[in-house]
């Protein structure tokens, strides 16, 4: 079961980041228990292995109910997911919709849109699957998801404090180490990485515990619901950290500049190939990303982890 998989001997780390954005402060200590993770994201091959062995179909794939989604214009009752579409010139970059369109046969089989197929994608990640698709993989593999510690302790390799996977720079001496994206998003894609979109599992080393594609590639679904990171007060003169921190709860979790949208949100983590130095800098193990549970995307994939026993 462990195959492809490392182990991670628990420890205490520095969790959070005081340097980027507000919803990763402040830096806190806590603690996390041992546990085997995957080498890489889930793939297009493992997933379809998944697929063919229980017939699953994924919520991209099957039409949403208008009853769960009063006010959803008729025409939407049909199956898809979100896709982004590189601009043509600069826009607004507070205007999401610019570059993200909702597109009906998209799903996991057909990532790049309805016509699009599996062909030479099968070491690339997983993308289009909602939280209770990445759920319904790890269970039939006998594993489970991370916790947003458990992710983040993995995904720094061991460097407790850097801003990044590899250290404090993010392209030293210019090595692309990780697929994000290069130029002024989200129009201009410089490619000095080398890839438009995903690619293919192990192409960049992996970090100090031998995992590959923490950073980039695709974000990574996480068990915790959305909400400011709380730091755990302890008695005066304790030594002790906070042991397996989770996050907020599925009410904290939902989004407030949306009230009439009551859908909870769970974390996700390491950014993807869409961050940039010019709007998203969230390709660091520090980051995360509130995102419903019902939204799937062409940059959200997942991998999954097994606990020690009696965890």
């Amino acid at each position: 079961m462990t195959r492809d998989m490392r182990f991670i001997k628990g420890a205490a780390f520095a969790m959070g980041s005081d340097n980027f954005y507000s919803e990763e402060a402040p830096v806190r200590q806590v603690r996390v228990d041992s546990f085997w993770i995957d080498e890489t994201p889930v793939t297009n091959r493992q997933f379809a292995e998944f697929v063919e062995a229980t017939g699953y179909r994924t919520f991209a794939e099957t039409a949403p109910d208008p009853k769960d989604y009063p006010g959803m214009p008729p025409e939407m009752a049909r199956a898809g997911s979100l896709l982004f579409q590189r601009t043509a010139t600069p826009v607004d970059l507070n205007d999401f919709s610019q570059w993200w369109h909702f597109s009906f046969g998209t799903d996991w089989r057909h990532p790049h849109g309805p016509d699009s197929n599996l062909d030479d994608l099968w070491d690339h990640p997983v993308v289009h699957v909602v939280l209770q698709d990445a759920e319904a993989y790890a269970k039939w593999t006998g594993k489970t998801l991370p916790t947003e510690a458990e992710w983040e302790f993995a995904a720094r390799g061991g460097l407790d404090g850097a801003d990044y996977a590899w250290g404090d720079e993010l392209a030293p001496g210019g090595a692309m180490l990780a697929n994000y994206w290069q130029g002024m998003f989200p129009y201009s894609n410089l490619l000095e990485d080398g890839y438009e979109r995903t690619s293919p599992v192990r192409t960049y080393a992996p970090n100090g515990y031998g995992l590959y594609d923490m950073i980039g590639n695709v974000w990574e679904w996480t068990t915790d619901w959305y909400a400011q990171p709380r730091v755990e007060r302890k008695a005066k003169g304790s030594c002790c950290v906070p042991s397996n921190p989770r996050g907020g709860t599925k009410r904290e979790s939902l989004d407030p500049a949306m009230p009439h949208v009551p859908i909870a949100r769970k974390v996700l983590k390491g950014g993807s190939h869409l961050c940039a130095p010019s709007y998203c800098q969230r390709y660091r193990p520090a980051a995360r990303h509130p995102q419903a549970v019902d939204s799937s995307t062409s940059h959200i994939g997942f991998r999954c982890i097994i606990r020690e026993p009696g965890r």
